[in-house]
């Protein structure tokens, strides 16, 4: 049931315990930071709810009266609950903003990620953050499943009940080993790629995701049925190396082998494979906190 209106607005009991505590309605109207008249309002108002005299109001100040004291003391209980109602909400919204949950895809946990949280920890130093990987599909179902605050996804595809930000844009590299019979070239044809089985992150991946709808909105088809599928990146290098086959990789992730000559890039003609990163997290939540600097940071990051 609603409070009853005597007691619904604890502010004028308030100020009746800090005349009683300072012996005067101007030093209380100070202590509050309203003006005096605006306090005497609201006393008179108050006892007027009563039906009975607070104050004895003189040159000298103000006391309670036998009346006013009785009142005094019961208001005391409630205000001070009223504290502590105060600080509990205040330690739950610290808590929460002082805890960070993100879930990111491997290629944004492993090459983006840690600077973006370097970043966050010079904004939000006393902020604890819990990360947790996995492909895009599994970060998605974390977010919705309200498992993280903010997610970071890979894939061209956004899941329903989400809202997104672009925070980075990569590129698709196709990657083989150097004796494969299309290093020396350093090219091939997109019909004869999509036509080769590859080596491939599992279904749910934002890189297979993006990969697979690139092959179709741009060639009108489906690429072959992958000749290993594995579940991370490191794993896919390896197979490569070892001669199994072609593979799909974000450029960020091969940055080193290209260098060291343990895996060679082919241009694919004809075949743009730039794909969009975004920040996700559910629809009609605010992000604030940590969580609003990290989006922050990310697409500051983006501008550059």
């Amino acid at each position: 049931m609603p409070l009853p209106s005597r007691v619904s607005d604890l502010t004028s009991f308030d100020l009746l315990l800090s005349v009683a505590k300072l012996g005067s309605i101007g030093r209380a109207a100070a202590a509050h930071q309203l003006s005096q008249p605006a306090v005497s309002a609201r006393l008179r108002q108050l006892e007027h709810q009563v039906g009975a005299r607070l104050l004895e109001r003189g040159a000298r100040g103000a006391r309670l009266t036998t009346v006013g004291e009785l009142v005094a003391g019961w208001a005391q209980q409630a205000v001070d609950r009223a504290a502590d109602l105060e600080e509990g909400i205040a330690a739950l919204r610290r808590d929460r903003h002082t805890h960070l949950r993100v879930a990111a895809s491997l290629t944004v946990a492993e090459y983006l990620l840690p600077a973006w949280l370097i970043a966050l920890r010079s904004v939000d130093p006393d902020t604890m953050t819990a990360l947790s990987s996995g492909n895009s599909a599994e970060v998605a179902a974390q977010i919705l499943a309200g498992e993280a605050e903010i997610g970071f996804v890979e894939g061209p595809k956004l899941p329903g009940g989400v809202q997104a930000r672009e925070v980075a844009r990569d590129e698709l590299a196709v990657v083989v080993a150097p004796s494969h019979k299309w290093a020396r070239r350093r090219r091939v044809r997109a019909a004869e790629l999509v036509r080769t089985p590859l080596v491939s992150r599992e279904p749910g991946s934002g890189t297979r995701q993006a990969w697979e709808q690139a092959v179709r909105e741009q060639l009108d088809t489906d690429m072959a049925t992958p000749i290993l599928e594995v579940s991370s990146t490191t794993a896919i290098k390896a197979a490569v190396m070892g001669g199994i086959g072609p593979a799909v990789l974000s450029v960020r992730t091969v940055t080193s082998e290209l260098a060291a000559g343990t895996l060679v890039r082919l241009a694919v003609p004809g075949l743009d494979l730039t794909r969009r990163m975004h920040a996700i997290w559910p629809t009609g939540n605010t992000l604030q906190g940590p969580a609003g600097d990290l989006l922050a940071i990310a697409l500051r990051s983006a501008v550059a």
